[in-house]
């Protein structure tokens, strides 16, 4: 598999999709900052209502292409959570390195007033990360860990 063109590690290209000339491109709000923001691409002078409890898959305005063995999560914005209960549904979200349609973002009313989303809301953030291919085999033993198979709260919390 070859890179795509324009793409080499450290640069993801992002594509618009027709109709989104005024939406930003995807991008970093400080100099520090992990993940870049997604806005919400809902046609213009329309809104888009999430009752309470209720989802809604929302387009961004632009796919991406990401240099092979990276993976872009898709990732709740921490404001939304915190002030309106409103999250991604299958957080972190995974955009694959050789997905090329629209990414949207599925997001999720948590809270308990009906949410609205606008076009170029602030929607989602990404962050892109390596996730290389492991080669997976079939074992008929695992090693022992003083662990075990212990699952939920087995740690003591």
């Amino acid at each position: 598999m070859t890179e795509p063109r324009g793409v080499t590690p450290l640069t993801a290209a992002f594509k618009r999709w027709d109709g989104n000339q005024d939406l930003p491109l995807p991008a970093y709000a400080t100099a520090g900052a992990a993940g870049f923001d997604f806005r919400a691409a809902v046609p213009a002078g329309e809104t888009l209502s999430i009752e309470p409890g209720a989802r809604a898959l929302v387009p961004t305005g632009f796919a991406v292409a990401l240099p092979i063995g990276y993976e872009m999560q898709i990732r709740p914005r921490s404001g939304l959570a915190a002030k309106n209960g409103v999250s991604i549904v299958n957080a972190p979200g995974t955009v694959d390195c050789d997905y090329r349609g629209e990414i949207s973002v599925c997001l999720i009313n948590l809270g308990a007033e009906t949410f609205h989303v606008r076009r170029g809301d602030r929607i989602a953030q990404g962050i892109i990360a390596a996730a290389p291919q492991w080669t997976l085999i079939e074992a008929d033993e695992l090693d022992d860990t003083v662990r075990g198979a212990g699952g939920y709260g087995s740690t003591g919390v």
